[in-house]
């Protein structure tokens, strides 16, 4: 490409737009391609218009023909405007070095920014953070070290994340760009090496969900009640695998902290993005932001941003005829503060019901990517002033017992904290700092939970094991109810720590008001644009795939085993694990005795929401270092199912079959693996599975989806790793 589009790309790019670009040669295959085949009696619906998500995609998307329109279900090739790795940027350079690449297509495309193992300052952290930003360097590319802050929090300050464009991450929580207009979506280690060589990886435009947000929100109830509430509220997969846009006056009434909030929680409610359209709110954010001194946001880029939602609105917005696969509503007038847990997003409790029973807590965090920014820190304060105001006579400091920790989510975050006076307030009170960093919400560092403890966090993830011991208990809540907990030594309200005393009478017995409403057809994952015809031809195997397979079924009979039970967090950039280190730890937080039961070509099968959580790879590699090549469950996430493909291991999808294992297994004294003593025969080609017990005879036969020619040919190579090198030789 010469200089000059180079330089018009670039432009087009900052305000949303790009001109057509190519598909990589190492990509290039049919738009239609399937990684499961779709039954023939799966008819794909008609559209009219398309929705905010289908129109950003298709703004990146490559090789699309003359008057062709992405839509939910489409396998597409993707030029995203940036990728972000962090400390996984160590796993993901051997890998782009091992596709046989030398140079990065984009060196402006790539962002490398330090935020998870911060606190590490061991020789061999330090090492490997160094030969991060050597690479960076000697490609070019912009480097973010440690102590700038958490990744996605400089990505929206650094005006890279930018609204109307798509900007992928190898985080789970890159779905958090969704709130400034930009459609973020998590990628994967394998993925971003792609990405490096080519520019461009696969994606399948995902069924899309309307969330309406009604009213306005009270005083006191901020933006993360309303997405724990969402995750509790609609707990049963409701938007599994789906990308959510949410629109409604509540919406649009929504500072863009909150919006920032709601948009990274939809990675735990099951999503995999969580988008809100660009309206006036978000350009005055944006014009604050490049009015700062020593802006990071171009003045610019912002102006231009303006004039073009003002002059081209339908660009900006769904168009009102576009298919939604749902419609989900929340009444934000209804909503009070809400408390998520203990252990599970699934689970929330009003705070004036969860106050009376006076939840003693031995810790209290205000870090991460969701609510460290500096509103987050100001109400947090605030709930100290209030405090103090209330008891002139005497320092607020946290209860005897619990220890208090307090990170910004940037560098940028701190000064502005620490310009207000809030940070100072929060010291005061006896707030231990951390550095801008991801730290105790991955279980990194200073600060962790120990056996037995109980701990109230305003992070994003509250699953056993996450922050520490996976015998300690983690409930999730706003920055303001964390402030007032600790200050209280028990879960509670700011009005209850400034009163020093629970006014049960005066209790919020409000219900929360919600629903879902016409639901509108959209395409089966797996579906194709193309039709029968494809559908057909990816049902053959090609030469080297194993049409079918068998081995003993291991059933795992859990819901929503998440990255950190199958792979606990605390080994997830230890970069030089090896294969048979991941066997004896896969599914250590889960079940310790499963890397002792399990044997070489089981057939694992598991419950639903298989694999929520993190995008870390290792949580597919480590059961491929235990032998296991097929897991069935009866639902999976998306984010899972790209890290198994991409390393060659296969998951597919059979509701019946685990509703038939839990009838025969079905027990309260039921062990977490259960070694079934069954057979498993999967025909992968013809979408078949029957199971045999132990004298041969056939118990159950069922269908399961066929494996297309995609998935085939990146099996077959060992994973996208090996497939793209292969195809990037060949040219």
């Amino acid at each position: 490409m010469s200089f000059r589009l180079l330089v018009a790309a670039a432009a087009a790019r900052r305000v949303g737009t790009a001109p057509r670009t190519h598909r990589h040669p190492a990509l290039a295959a049919r738009r239609g391609f399937v990684f499961t085949a779709p039954r023939a009696e799966e008819a794909v619906p008609q559209h009219g218009g398309q929705t905010l998500v289908e129109k950003i995609a298709q703004r990146h998307a490559v090789g699309l023909g003359a008057g062709e329109a992405v839509r939910s279900g489409d396998f597409i090739a993707i030029r995203p405007r940036h990728v972000m790795t962090h400390d996984n940027t160590g796993a993901v350079i051997p890998k782009f070095r091992s596709i046989g690449a030398t140079r990065l297509a984009d060196a402006q495309q790539p962002v490398f920014a330090l935020d998870h193992d911060i606190q590490n300052t061991s020789a061999k952290n330090m090492a490997k953070y160094h030969g991060i930003e050597q690479f960076a360097q000697t490609h070019g590319s912009r480097f973010y070290p440690a102590g700038r802050g958490i990744a996605h929090q400089v990505l929206v300050e650094e005006g890279l994340a930018w609204p109307g464009s798509m900007v992928v991450g190898s985080d789970s929580h890159s779905n958090m760009y969704g709130g400034v207009g930009c459609l973020g979506t998590p990628v994967v280690r394998t993925d971003a090496a792609a990405i490096w060589a080519t520019a461009q990886t696969w994606w399948q435009a995902p069924p899309v969900a309307r969330v309406e947000l009604r009213g306005a929100l009270p005083p006191g109830v901020v933006g993360k009640d309303v997405i724990v509430a969402l995750c509790a509220l609609f707990s049963h997969d409701e938007v599994l695998n789906h990308a959510v846009e949410f629109v409604g006056a509540g919406a649009h009434a929504l500072p863009i902290e909150d919006r920032l909030a709601i948009s990274n929680m939809t990675t735990e409610w099951g999503a995999l993005a969580g988008l809100f359209a660009v309206d006036d709110v978000t350009l005055r954010w944006y014009e604050s932001c490049a009015a700062r001194p020593r802006a990071t946001v171009s003045a610019d880029a912002v102006a231009a941003l303006r004039a073009s939602v003002e002059a081209e609105p339908s660009r900006w917005i769904a168009d009102r005829d576009a298919a939604y696969a749902k419609h989900l509503w929340l009444d934000l007038e209804s909503l009070t503060p809400h408390v998520s847990g203990p252990d599970s997003v699934k689970v929330a409790t009003p705070l004036a019901a969860l106050e009376r029973r006076r939840v003693s807590i031995n810790k209290a965090y205000i870090v991460s990517c969701v609510n460290s920014r500096a509103k987050d820190l100001r109400e947090a304060a605030d709930v100290i002033r209030a405090v103090q105001n209330a008891r002139p006579n005497s320092p607020v400091r946290a209860a005897d017992g619990v220890a208090w920790y307090v990170a910004a989510a940037s560098s940028q975050v701190m000064a502005d904290a620490q310009a207000s006076g809030d940070w100072q307030v929060l010291v005061d009170a006896g707030a231990k700092t951390l550095p801008p960093g991801c730290g105790p919400c991955i279980g990194l560092g200073v600060g962790l939970l120990e056996d037995g403890e109980v701990g109230i966090s305003a992070t994003n993830r509250n699953y056993k094991g996450r922050m520490g011991s996976k015998k300690a208990h983690t409930y999730l809540s706003s920055p303001a109810v964390v402030a007032a907990s600790a200050i209280q030594g028990f879960i509670c309200s700011p009005a209850t720590a400034v009163s020093g005393a629970i006014d049960s009478a005066a209790a919020d017995t409000r219900s929360v008001r919600f629903g879902i409403e016409n639901a509108a057809p959209s395409p089966r994952a797996g579906a194709s644009s193309v039709g029968a015809s494809a559908a057909a031809a990816a049902s053959d195997a090609i030469s080297g795939f194993p049409t079918s397979l068998a081995g003993r079924l291991v059933f795992l009979p859990a819901d929503n085993l998440n990255t950190d039970g199958i792979y606990p967090g605390k080994y997830t950039y230890q970069d030089d694990i090896t294969r048979e280190q991941m066997k004896a730890i896969v599914m250590e937080n889960y079940d310790p005795e499963f890397s002792r039961l399990v044997q070489p070509d089981d057939v694992v099968v598991a419950g639903a929401n298989f694999g929520t959580g993190s995008s870390r790879e290792q949580a597919a590699t480590a059961l491929l270092a235990a032998g296991v090549r097929l897991v069935v469950c009866e639902s999976a996430s998306e984010t899972f199912k790209r890290n198994a493909v991409n390393n060659g291991l296969l998951v597919l999808e059979s509701p019946r079959l685990v509703q038939w294992l839990r009838k025969r297994f079905q027990s309260p004294d039921a062990a977490p693996t259960i070694v079934s003593g069954l057979d498993a025969h999967v025909g992968l080609v013809a979408g078949k599975i029957q199971l045999t017990d132990s004298s041969g005879t056939s118990v159950y036969d069922g269908d399961l989806p066929r494996i297309g020619k995609a998935a085939q040919e990146i099996i077959v190579a060992g994973g996208l790793e090996n497939w793209v090198r292969a195809r990037m030789a060949a040219q």
